[in-house]
C-alpha cells in the first residue's frame, strides 16, 4: 500500500494538469495531439503514392530498357 500505481499517478497527473494547467490547456493539448496524428496519416498517404509512383516510374523504365535491347538485337541480326 505504499507505492503508488500506474493508473494512480496518472490520475494524480490529471488533476495537477485541470488544478494549475487551467481547463484551456487540455483541449489546446488535445487539439494539437489530433492534427500531429492526421498529420502522420497524410504522411503515410503519401509515401504510399510516391512509392506507387517510383514502382510505376522503374516499371516503365524497364520496359524501355527491353525495348532497346530488342532494337539493337533486331540491328545486329
Amino acid at each position: 500500500m505504499g507505492t503508488f500505481s500506474v493508473w494512480h499517478w496518472l490520475i494524480v497527473l490529471v488533476v495537477v494538469l485541470v488544478l494549475f494547467g487551467g481547463g484551456g490547456k487540455i483541449p489546446k493539448l488535445m487539439r494539437d495531439m489530433g492534427q500531429g496524428i492526421n498529420a502522420f496519416k497524410k504522411g503515410l498517404k503519401e509515401d504510399k503514392q510516391d512509392k506507387a509512383e517510383d514502382g510505376a516510374a522503374i516499371e516503365q523504365s524497364s520496359a524501355q530498357e527491353d525495348s532497346e535491347k530488342r532494337e539493337k538485337n533486331a540491328a545486329n541480326s
